[in-house]
């Protein structure tokens, strides 16, 4: 077992010696495609990580045992995944770290690492260290260290990661095989991997070739298409995409003869980069930040573009809308100051997403999430009064909601987005 080391403030820190120990280093799941491709970048370039993807009722009553239940679900159930996971007897707690995203802004992304750390004092797990994911500079750990190439790679991890997302949510409810969707998602992220290690698909240029690969394997997947809903999800970022989050509400819209629509991840992450540069000139600050963060986001916004482009140039799948076009949606609804959580971004969604024609939305809500509640159901209204024939369902997860509820409302809504198909149809005819 390595020394146990802590900082000026108490901080017990992951070491050098620690990761050449070998410790394990769990990460909470989010989004299948994204963390599995980033987590096996890292474990590539030498850490030892592994992705929980456990999803029982037992991690809501391990979660409630040490946060409050007024604290946000999703805060409660990654820490009730983490201590369900020290328990099992499957690690052992003398090698092992736990990993979480803290993103700086006023909510429970930067605050329950503190939660998570006052849980593992309590449960006995105080000689466990917590390692924080973040670009803010909050707390820095010596053997957990992230240059900018590796920042580069993840973001290349997320754009490849929001193309396959796009393409397999196109295929995986038409397909004529079963499990041939998820096949072609294995094949496409070790094709980019593969990649990665010999220096490739890691540029500007190179992004259209590689997209253009991803889907011309997505789009040899025999498909029966058929007349199904196409169903938004929308919501805060964990509960939108997390299957324990949401209870797995994408397989749900599967089996009920819908296809779902999720918009990717890049957009929060170029939304993040671009509130800051939104504060210098709201709040003021130095301009040199905000030229720095709008190199940043003028060159995430670039590749995106690019990744649009060539969908539109396949002609096989649909594409997105960029984050310029995003923005200019939300105008007239919320400013740039609505930044808290997901801000102004979760409107511009559900925007974006009526625009595109989608049957009807999901707005996951967890609960405590006040920001969320006030961008995306306190919003629903202001939206519908603009479209009228607009189907959002604000659905509640949180540990008293059970299952069965939240899906009889989600069949309303998606009757009700049947029979404005139906409307439709009937109205070109």
């Amino acid at each position: 077992m390595a020394k146990l080391v802590h900082d000026t403030d108490g901080r017990l820190l992951f070491t050098e010696e620690m990761r050449k120990e070998g410790y394990k280093i769990l990460v909470p799941q989010m989004l299948p495609m994204h963390f599995t491709m980033l987590i096996r970048m890292m474990n590539r370039k030498g850490f030892n990580m592994e992705i929980l993807n456990t999803n029982h009722r037992g991690i809501v009553d391990e979660g409630l045992k040490y946060v409050h239940n007024d604290t946000c679900y999703p805060a409660l159930l990654v820490i009730g995944q983490f201590l369900d996971a020290l328990k099992s007897g499957d690690y052992d707690s003398n090698k092992v770290a736990l990993a979480i995203t803290q993103t700086g802004g006023g909510c429970r992304a930067s605050n329950y690492i503190h939660l998570l750390r006052k849980a593992l004092d309590k449960s006995g797990y105080g000689h466990v260290p917590v390692i924080s994911l973040n670009l803010s500079g909050l707390e820095n750990n010596p053997g957990f260290k992230l240059g900018l190439n590796d920042l580069i790679r993840m973001i290349f991890c997320v754009l490849y990661g929001d193309i396959m997302m796009n393409a397999a949510n196109q295929c995986r409810p038409y397909e004529c095989n079963p499990g041939e969707t998820d096949r072609v998602i294995e094949e496409c992220m070790n094709m980019m991997l593969d990649a990665f290690e010999q220096n490739k698909g890691l540029s500007k240029k190179a992004l259209p070739q590689y997209f253009t690969k991803i889907l011309d394997r997505f789009a040899a997947i025999p498909i029966e298409k058929t007349d199904k809903p196409r169903i938004g999800i929308v919501g805060e970022i964990y509960v939108k995409y997390s299957p324990l989050g949401n209870n797995e509400l994408e397989k749900f819209l599967l089996s009920e003869g819908a296809e779902p629509v999720v918009p990717g991840l890049l957009d929060f992450a170029i939304f993040k980069v671009h509130n800051r540069e939104v504060d210098v000139d709201l709040y003021g600050g130095k301009w040199v930040k905000k030229f720095a963060c709008g190199i940043g986001h003028r060159w995430m916004e670039g590749c995106q573009n690019l990744m649009i482009e060539t969908i539109n140039k396949h002609g096989r799948f649909h594409a997105p809308c960029n984050f310029t076009r995003l923005h200019q949606l939300v105008h007239g609804y919320l400013g740039d100051g609505n930044k808290m959580g997901e801000g102004w971004l979760l409107t511009a969604e559900m925007l974006e997403l009526i625009h595109d024609g989608v049957g009807g939305i999901v707005c996951a809500q967890p609960f405590g999430c006040l920001p969320n509640h006030i961008v995306g159901k306190g919003m629903v209204r202001r939206i519908k009064d603009d479209y009228p024939h607009s189907n959002i369902v604000a659905i509640d997860y949180d540990p008293g909601a059970t299952k069965i509820n939240q899906e009889n409302r989600i069949k309303l809504m998606l009757a009700n987005a049947r029979r404005h198909q139906k409307q439709a149809v009937g109205a070109q005819s």
